[in-house]
């Protein structure tokens, strides 16, 4: 399956109001990570209740703006036409999957069938051990959510009223804020070896 393009801002709004859930790439045609992050999502197999679509901001300019976003790859979640996440960079075809076929999974240890507790990742492009507690979550098939706090304010005052801190990576297990990468803390949480 590939992802649709949309050609104006007009057309992602059409588009938007077919599912409840819907995601683009916001990527430039030519630029290396941009093609990586296509070529990893167009790899995926995707679920059909979704939107999934795609904007070369090359030749479309009026939908990054609309969202105020300034760098390219990145992948917009969205409940309706209500924007929920951004996803910056060329991320790994596993993590693309977890994102899109939501956070829940089962854990590599755990029982069969067993849900997994809610996980969500606090962090930013530029964060050395946010990239590790990713790695370590694909590494344990941990289906999370990501959260570019630096790409959203609101949502890191959200974080910081959480946990009193505005360091990151924090890890939100069930409503439980480990601000670090405190693998201990999180492996207990989440029945990891």
């Amino acid at each position: 399956m590939s992802l649709k393009s949309v050609k104006s801002f007009a057309e992602l709004q059409t588009e938007l109001e077919k599912s409840d859930k819907g995601f683009v790439l916001l990527y430039k045609k030519g630029s290396e990570s941009s093609e990586c992050a296509l070529g990893r999502l167009e790899g995926q197999i995707l679920n059909n209740e979704f939107t999934l679509l795609k904007v070369n901001v090359a030749e479309t300019r009026d939908v990054h703006s609309q969202f105020n976003i300034s760098s390219v790859p990145s992948l917009l979640q969205f409940e309706g036409q209500e924007l929920k996440n951004v996803i910056k960079g060329c991320m790994t075809e596993d993590y693309y999957k977890s994102v899109i076929n939501g956070i829940y999974s089962k854990v590599s240890g755990g029982e069969e069938g067993k849900k997994q507790k809610r996980v969500v990742v606090y962090g930013t492009p530029s964060c050395s051990w946010c990239k590790r507690i990713r790695d370590y979550f694909n590494e344990k098939n941990v289906k999370y959510r990501y959260i570019d706090v630096a790409a959203n304010p609101a949502i890191a005052e959200e974080m910081k009223r959480k946990s009193g801190q505005m360091g990151v990576p924090q890890t939100e297990i069930e409503g439980q804020m480990i601000v670090g990468f405190d693998k201990p803390k999180i492996n207990r949480l989440l029945g990891l070896n």
